[in-house]
Parts: C-alpha cells; sequence; structure tokens
C-alpha cells in the first residue's frame, strides 16, 4: 500500500476473523502492538487497519528488532556525555574536576556519569572520600566504533579544545597543590615518611627487584633477620648457620613460612649440594670465619655457574675490643684483601663498594661487595670446572 489511503481503499486489506480482534486494545507477546489499537474506536477504516496490523504482526517491535548498539546510540546522544567521554579519554578526573573542566553543575555531572557508568562506557574507582572516573578499556567492539565515529568530529569543534584546556589547567592544578606540599615539607620529609611507614620502608620495597624463580643462601643467618626479608621474593631461600642456638631464633621467626629450610652447617663446609644456589649471601659473617679463603672456595662450589656472591661486613677498623666482647677474628676487610681471596676461590668481577654511615650508629663503617662465578675457576692454584662433581659438604674437587 502507498499513496493516501482512504474509505474506499478498506477492499485492498484482507478479512480479518473478527474472533482474532475481538479486543484491540490486548498486546502480544506483552508488547502493545500499535496506537491505533489501542483507541476504542468504531470508525471502519480504523478498525480494520488495527485488525490488519494485529493479526499480521506489522509493528515496529516484531519487524524490526531492538539491536544492542541502539542502546548505545541513545547514550552517545547527549552532547554533555560525549562532552564527558572526551574529557575522560587520556585522564582519570574525579567529579568535581570534571565540573571544573566542562563548567557543568555537578548534579548535571553526576546524573551523566551514573548513566555512563551504568551502561559500561566508564571505569570508576573510590580513593577515600572522592571517586576517580577514565573511560572503560573494556569497551565491546560495537560501543568502540561508534565513539569513534562520534569522537573525531568531535574533536574539531572549538568546544573540545575549550574543554581539552581546562582539563590542562585541572591538571596543573593537581601537580601545584603536590608541589606545594613538599616544597614545605622537604626539610622535614625523611622524618615524616618514616613515622608514617618505617626506616626501612624503601628498601624493603627494592627486595621486589629479586629474580622470583632465585634460590638463595643465606649463609650464617643467625635469628633469620635477611631470610624473612626475602623469602617472599623469592622460590626458595637456604638458611644455614654453625649456631643451634641462633637458629633456634630463626625458626621462631619464621614460623609458617613455607619456602625456607634451615640447616646447621659451618661455611668452610656447607650442608648444600653443588650447583644448587642462584644466590649467596654473607651478611656480617665472614669476620667471624677462621679460614675466609676455604669459606668462599665452598660458597663457589654451591653457585650455579651463572651465581653470584654478595658480601656485606665491617671496613678495616681498629675496634680491637671486638676480638674479645664479641669473637671477631678479623677487625674488618679493605678491598685488595677480599679481592685476593674471592679471585682464587672461583669468583670474577669483584666490586666493593663503601656503604653511607647511618648517623648515631657506635659500629664501624661497611661495605657491600658483589662478584660472579667464574667460568673456569681458579683455587689454590689448579683449575676447578664450575660444573665438577664435589659431593654436598666438601670442596671442589680439583684437577691440574
Amino acid at each position: 500500500m502507498s499513496g493516501r489511503f482512504g474509505q474506499s481503499d478498506l477492499h485492498r486489506l484482507p478479512t480479518v476473523n473478527p474472533e482474532l480482534t475481538s479486543n484491540l486494545t490486548k498486546t502480544r507477546a506483552g508488547v502493545p502492538d500499535c496506537r491505533v489499537a489501542h483507541r476504542k474506536t468504531t470508525h471502519p477504516l480504523r478498525i480494520r487497519i488495527a485488525q490488519y496490523i494485529l493479526v499480521s504482526g506489522y509493528t515496529d517491535y516484531m519487524t524490526t528488532p531492538r539491536l544492542s548498539i541502539h542502546d548505545r546510540l541513545t547514550d552517545l546522544a547527549d552532547a554533555t556525555r560525549c562532552r564527558i567521554l572526551f574529557a575522560l579519554e587520556a585522564h582519570e578526573l574525579t567529579v568535581g574536576e570534571l565540573c571544573a573542566a566542562l563548567q557543568l553543575p555537578q548534579s548535571t555531572v553526576s546524573r551523566h556519569l551514573k548513566i555512563l557508568a551504568d551502561e559500561a562506557w566508564l571505569a570508576s574507582r573510590a580513593d577515600g572520600a572522592s571517586r576517580w572516573y577514565s573511560i572503560s578499556t573494556k569497551l565491546d567492539p560495537a560501543a568502540a566504533s561508534l565513539w569513534a565515529l562520534v569522537r573525531e568530529p568531535l574533536a574539531s569543534t572549538p568546544a573540545a579544545d575549550q574543554d581539552l584546556a581546562r582539563v590542562d589547567s585541572v591538571l596543573a592544578s593537581r601537580r601545584a597543590r603536590s608541589e606545594a606540599f613538599f616544597a614545605g615539607a622537604a626539610p622535614d620529609w625523611d622524618n615524616t615518611r618514616a613515622a608514617l611507614f618505617g626506616q626501612r620502608a624503601d628498601l624493603s620495597a627494592l627486595l621486589a627487584l629479586l629474580d622470583p624463580n632465585w634460590t638463595v643462601g643465606d649463609l650464617g643467618c643467625g635469628t633469620g633477620t635477611i631470610t624473612a626479608a626475602i623469602a617472599p621474593h623469592v622460590r626458595f631461600v637456604h638458611a644455614v648457620d654453625a649456631s643451634p642456638q641462633m637458629l633456634g631464633a630463626a625458626r621462631e621467626r619464621l614460623t609458617g613460612v613455607t619456602n625456607v629450610r634451615l640447616s646447621t652447617g659451618a661455611l668452610e663446609s656447607l650442608p648444600l649440594d653443588d650447583a644448587s644456589l642462584d644466590v649467596a649471601i654473607m651478611l656480617l659473617v665472614l669476620h667471624h670465619v677462621a679460614e675466609p679463603a676455604r669459606a668462599l672456595a665452598e660458597v663457589q662450589r654451591v653457585l650455579k655457574p651463572t651465581g653470584r656472591l654478595l658480601i656485606v661486613d665491617m671496613r678495616a677498623h681498629t675496634h680491637e675490643e671486638y676480638r674479645q666482647q664479641m669473637g671477631h677474628v678479623w677487625l674488618g676487610f679493605d678491598e685488595p684483601a677480599l679481592t685476593s681471596w674471592l679471585v682464587p676461590a672461583g669468583f670474577t668481577e669483584p666490586r666493593y663498594v663503601s656503604l653511607p654511615v647511618e648517623p648515631n650508629v657506635a659500629g664501624p663503617a661497611l661495605f657491600a661487595a658483589t662478584a660472579f662465578v667464574s667460568p673456569v675457576s681458579i683455587a689454590n692454584g689448579f683449575v676447578v670446572s664450575s660444573t665438577s662433581g664435589a659431593s654436598p659438604g666438601r670442596p671442589a674437587q680439583v684437577s691440574s
């Protein structure tokens, strides 16, 4: 049917069984069939048209199924919502910041944010009393394509340029507040941070740089302080000490830690297999060892061919009383002395770094030394392969 439809055209409509259309106000599948069917009319033309629509199913609902993209079109039909999405594309902003950037009242911004968030256009997170909004990174393909289509002409408008300029101003104000705080806090910042997070928060965080696949040896572990610190960041820790009392304290500290094994043993005869460690740590222990050269050769044996060693100990000092008071064998080590033991023990690239002295401490200054296992190790004038088959707890087998 086309053109103007009048009373004389009734014959062109098919005849409909009256029983099927006895009540034209009924609905099909819960959806009203058409506007005409809701009118209780006696006009013959309207009745025949309504009967035809009702029986044939010729309705907008039946002939044009609603797609998800239709809802997306509705979401972007409002210019304010498009401006909000455009502002949140590259930056995460609060409601107040959006109000300032778009120059809109909070009620308007909040209402449109709720619509966009409900329809998954936006992601949001709470931070204290504020809520931060950003455009969702998980838009479905249809929504992403639609936004790209709308965004292109929007981005070229003067209004969009003004919005972005005000967003930049909002971000500058945010940075200025932070900079103003640090300008005033700088003189006392170290104390403020220590009071909030503790003296070792920054150093503890650096442990996350450790390779999570490493097996580490804490050799001369004492009460297990270092083992407890590194265990969460590596695959396994072998903690070894010659003192049963120290191991008892370590065992108590490490209760519930499942990737640690505590073993009794001397550094000169470690209870570990050949090439079983990725990293060996000797923290404030070497000065207690009677034969440092032998201990370092033993450490080389238990390290993998790609292994590395970390030694932290005292720099050379004159505190002779430490021999009697704490059983020190050595009064610290300077770089030449340590290197003279490391290289023959099978290590290469030794590095000796003096550590800064903390205020109000009574002990000598410390150093940190690192070295790598040499591909072909030299020990006692003999060539020692880094993969030689020494038995656990004994020095590496040597060959001429």
